[in-house]
């Protein structure tokens, strides 16, 4: 039987790139992959199909010799190179490492070594502040439980005097080869878990860890202006890599309190602030508080409660820079209590004399809506 073409089998173009194809290979390699359809004689047939004709297309000399001679400038038979499974120049396990070698979690790929000591995992610690040192800054104290480099065998895990030695599953390279059916792939060492030694002597402090729980104590410098869903980072302070690998981060969420009297919108704080009937009519200097101190707030006349009063300036500088924002006051009406007889009776004195609509326009003019509104079920 003859064989389809190559580039038929993977659906590219002639012209297709490096990428192009590689792409194409992995997305028949994984649909029809053996371990993911088992029994299955047309998935493997499949998959075998692609994956002769990745390993020729894959290679500008092989590929050169496909598009000049066909399968014929591939043949080992005709003194080519190999061009099916298994052929003699065929490196499989750098085609797999390099395509698709995630699929059995290895971290194969062409000239890769040992992966080194890890590093440590990042920490999170939640910090909560209340407004005015958000605001201001401040230089806080914080406990951190983590795991720390252990002092007896510097991280390295072995126990004092000994030293970690090659792994002899690996023989120090971290990698083993592995067989998953018929394809031989590369894989992280299980034994050293790919940093290439082992501890054949484990310090009594860490039992070979080379990490020990331990509670840090740091200072977390916050910068005047945060907000709530601000971090800061402290970099090396998270946890300790094992087996002396380097240090993880640690990220400092800020959380700010409620506060009293103000609640803050980015750069702007705002704040109620009762007034009695009198300087609601009559107006008057009312005092206010800022996160600075009191300042005067003039209230005019006639003043509604409601009423929305900018002081300017006298918000938040936020930690992105920029100017201050503003306070927005509030103005809320209080309505007297606990009067007296006496009390009672001037209020409806002065009742009887603000009768009218000229003294209270909007009130006039809602019942007059009312009436309006009722009069039309009549109708």
């Amino acid at each position: 039987m003859s064989k389809r073409d190559y580039y038929e089998i993977l659906g590219v173009d002639k012209s297709a790139s490096e990428p192009d194809i590689k792409k194409a290979y992995r997305r028949i390699a994984m649909k029809n992959h053996p371990d993911r359809n088992p029994d299955n004689k047309e998935a493997e047939d499949i998959f075998k199909e692609a994956t002769e004709a990745y390993e020729v297309l894959s290679s500008k000399e092989k590929k050169s010799a496909y598009d000049q001679y066909g399968h014929a400038g591939v043949d080992p038979n005709n003194g080519f190179g190999g061009g099916g499974p298994g052929g003699a120049n065929g490196n499989f396990s750098d085609i797999f490492g390099d395509v698709f070698g995630d699929i059995f979690g290895g971290s194969g790929g062409r000239g890769r070594g040992r992966a080194g000591p890890m590093r440590g995992s990042d920490l999170q610690y939640n910090l909560e502040l209340d407004l005015e040192d958000a605001v201001k800054g401040k230089t806080i104290q914080i406990k951190v439980p983590t795991l720390c480099a252990c002092e007896e065998c510097k991280g390295s895990g072995a126990k004092k005097g000994s030293a970690p030695t090659t792994c002899a599953t690996c023989g120090g390279h971290g990698q083993v080869r592995m067989s998953q059916g018929f394809i031989s792939v590369q894989q992280t060492c299980p034994k050293c878990h790919g940093r290439g030694q082992v501890v054949s002597d484990p310090c009594g402090s860490c039992y070979g860890q080379g990490r020990v729980k331990e509670t840090k104590t740091l200072s977390v410098k916050v910068p005047p202006g945060v907000d709530v869903g601000d971090r800061i980072r402290l970099g090396g302070e998270g946890e300790a890599g094992p087996e002396g690998g380097p240090a993880g981060d640690l990220y400092v969420q800020v959380n700010v309190r409620e506060h009293s009297l103000f609640q803050r919108d980015g750069r702007n704080l705002y704040c109620e602030v009762p007034i009695s009937i009198v300087d609601a009519i009559l107006g008057g200097d009312l005092e206010v508080p800022t996160l600075n101190g009191r300042v005067k707030l003039k209230v005019p006349p006639e003043t509604q409660t409601g009423r929305l009063f900018r002081l300017k300036g006298k918000g938040v500088t936020s930690v992105r820079g920029g100017g201050p924002g503003d306070l927005l006051c509030r103005v809320i009406l209080e309505t007297p209590v606990n009067l007296s007889n006496e009390q009672k009776e001037l209020i409806r004195q002065l009742q009887s004399g603000l009768e009218g609509g000229k003294h209270s326009p909007k009130r006039a003019s809602w019942f007059e809506g009312v009436k309006k509104f009722f009069d039309g079920f009549s109708a």
